[in-house]
């Protein structure tokens, strides 16, 4: 039955969190305290305590004990990740609004970012994704329709682009480029923002085997998002 306590110790913790009992950085009980209470081995806290700080739900500081983690969402700077599934882990809705699909002529930066034409035709598709109604992350993302002919036939509110042009032309590569931001009035309003409020914003190239597929600008409210990473060597 360790599993089972294991789980519910996760489920209690979660609930905690979630309906603000415990704060962004308040201190959890000790693997000790949580065994007691719910009658079980120290190694089953632990297990509890260690996966929800792997889930980035608690962080553990040697010495000083276990705290709730930053509320901010996050994601890894060293992966490509869907953000309807990083929304989804945590156990949020996520869904996408979408403001603009549709052909385009490439300006300068972006037809070096795609390595084509300057004023060729390109797809472009503008995106709000939220979670739990809230914005979290604009995507004005610019196609090679060369390599996805049939971009503009998407519904991005059913899907999104990085699920399906991840299924018609696979990744090979990618280029991140992170810069924090003051952003544009139409910016602030498609995001609902209360004020010039600084945003990161990261610009991502992608290759396939066949060539350059996106060129993508995400820019992210900084109260709302940070990105995160860790190495193993």
């Amino acid at each position: 039955m360790a599993e089972a306590k294991f789980l519910i110790i996760k489920q209690f913790i979660t609930r905690q969190i979630e309906s603000r009992v415990w704060a962004e950085n308040a201190k959890v009980p000790s693997e000790n305290e949580l065994a007691n209470q719910f009658g079980v081995s120290r190694m089953t806290a632990r297990r509890a305590l260690q996966e929800l700080t792997d889930e980035g739900v608690l962080t553990r500081t040697q010495g000083l004990g276990t705290f709730v983690a930053s509320l901010k969402s996050k994601s890894s700077i060293l992966e490509i990740r869907n953000i309807a599934d990083e929304i989804i882990s945590r156990g949020h809705q996520h869904h996408c609004v979408q403001i603009k699909l549709e052909a385009v002529k490439a300006t300068a930066p972006v037809s070096i970012a795609l390595e084509v034409e300057e004023g060729s035709i390109i797809y472009y598709s503008q995106l709000i994704h939220c979670e739990n109604s809230v914005p979290l992350q604009l995507e004005d993302r610019f196609v090679n329709p060369r390599l996805v002919s049939d971009y503009l036939a998407q519904d991005f509110s059913q899907t999104t682009p990085h699920t399906y042009l991840s299924q018609m032309a696979p990744l090979t590569q990618a280029h991140h480029t992170i810069e924090a931001i003051t952003p544009e009035p139409f910016q602030c309003k498609l995001l609902k923002l209360s004020g010039l409020e600084p945003c990161l914003q990261i610009t991502r190239k992608t290759w396939s085997v066949k060539g350059v597929v996106s060129y993508a600008r995400l820019t992210c409210p900084g109260t709302r998002y940070r990105l995160d990473s860790q190495l193993t060597f």
